[in-house]
């Protein structure tokens, strides 16, 4: 019984360290600003660079990644279920987006999700990212850096010899990465989305 309460600690765990908002923390701590009030709103890595400078943003980048990484490498160890990375990856990924620490309002989860992949699939996670800064530098935009890393991951993970569930797990992160940047997409389309 003790070994199976670790699925849910592993989980919960997860999700807390994914829900930690490193942007608006450093606003708070460091800048005194909240960046949900300022630039996008979001309390993602992008915003907290234009609302805070590069070196914080360049931080939580670094932090936010870390997020999704521990909880597949180190949270996703306290149990041997073979699908229990796959399922700490999502919660960290869940906490980023709907932190409990900011009522459950988040950030996009394209960091916390580079993490994420980084531990459970990474030669597709090094494609996705060499995508991402190649598109970024073209575009100086780094909404449609992240809409083309998340669609080279979800195509390269079928590249490589990965299990099933780990294919489809990415697919859908994928997917909801999208979705999530459908007001950016809308904006770029109007040639109205910001620029680095």
């Amino acid at each position: 019984m003790t070994g199976m309460l670790m699925i849910p600690a592993a989980l919960c765990l997860s999700y807390v360290a994914g829900s930690i908002p490193t942007g608006y923390w450093l606003g708070r701590a460091f800048c005194g600003k909240d960046i949900r009030k300022e630039g996008s709103g979001n309390i993602g890595a992008t915003n907290t660079m234009r609302c805070l400078g590069k070196g914080y943003g360049a931080l939580a980048l670094a932090v936010d990644v870390f997020k999704g990484w521990v909880a597949v490498m180190l949270f996703a160890k306290l149990h041997s279920w073979e699908y229990l990375p796959i399922a700490c990856g999502l919660a960290a990924i869940l906490g980023h987006t709907f932190s409990l620490f900011v009522r459950f309002r988040g950030g996009k989860g394209v960091a916390t999700s580079a993490g994420v992949f980084i531990a459970l699939a990474p030669m597709p996670a090094v494609i996705a990212g060499a995508v991402f800064l190649v598109v970024v530098v073209v575009t100086r935009m780094v909404s449609a850096g992240s809409v083309s890393s998340a669609a080279a991951l979800a195509a390269s993970v079928f590249l490589f010899d990965l299990p099933t569930p780990t294919r489809v797990f990415t697919v859908i992160v994928a997917l909801l990465i999208i979705i999530r940047h459908q007001s950016n997409l809308r904006r770029i389309w109007r040639h109205q989305e910001p620029k680095l």
